[in-house]
């Protein structure tokens, strides 16, 4: 399948990005939701870790609206925290309710290490850097769901909610939304051709990292004891 058109960033990080992008895309944990053959456990230990996950994301999405220059920068962002919040983050209080995990047990996750390693990374990314160092950091987890699931949409096993979900027109728009954000902040810091100059090396290294850590949380997912 060819890879979303999310913009000229994400063209380029992901392809800085090497072999790693598709360990994180194509993740055996990512197959086994695809095929269905993902045990039920390892599926709601995700779920419970990754709500925690989305927690700290939305902050940094929230200093991302911070650190933004303009209006559209500061709408873009926000509509991304209100996606996390009222949309992407209830799809995964829904599925473990009817698994029997109520809300107050979801939050009361204790924060596995791969997932602090993760979120603490694109949160200082975000305290020490500008909103491109946040948007590089950002990105890999926005957009490669995204990639994952346009390449799952349309999944009718037992994972059939999740793959909808960021396979659907809702989440599709979102990361489309947020790769022309990328472009735009891009081209407004650093100009045109951006690309040609240094600190594309320095973003796409923040880029690459947070897709190693994506890899580190789907074997967290798939491996860890539930």
């Amino acid at each position: 399948m060819t890879a979303p058109d999310y913009g000229q960033a994400f063209a380029l990080w992901r392809q800085a990005a090497g072999n790693d992008w598709p360990a994180y895309t194509q993740h055996a944990f990512v197959e086994r939701l695809k095929d269905g053959t993902l045990p039920e456990d390892r599926f709601l230990y995700y779920l419970k870790q990754d709500y925690v996950f989305l927690i700290h994301f939305s902050r940094a999405w929230a200093l991302a609206a911070a650190k933004a220059d303009s209006l559209e920068e500061m709408q873009a962002a926000s509509a991304t925290v209100h996606a996390l919040v009222h949309e992407e983050m209830p799809l995964h209080v829904e599925i473990c309710a009817g698994h029997g995990i109520d809300r107050a047990t979801l939050e009361a996750t204790p924060e596995a290490p791969g997932n602090l390693a993760y979120t603490r990374f694109v949160l200082e990314a975000g305290y020490s850097g500008d909103f491109l160092d946040l948007m590089a950091a950002l990105a890999p987890c926005v957009l490669g769901y995204g990639e994952i699931g346009a390449r799952l949409a349309g999944n009718t096993g037992p994972y059939k909610a999740w793959c909808d979900t960021y396979g659907g027109a809702d989440y599709q728009g979102l990361c489309f939304d947020v790769g022309r954000l990328i472009d735009a902040a891009l081209a407004r810091r650093l100009g045109p051709d951006w690309a040609q100059l240094p600190r594309a090396t320095s973003l796409a290294h923040t880029f690459h990292t947070a897709t190693r850590l994506e890899v580190g949380f789907w074997d967290m997912a798939l491996g860890a004891r539930a």
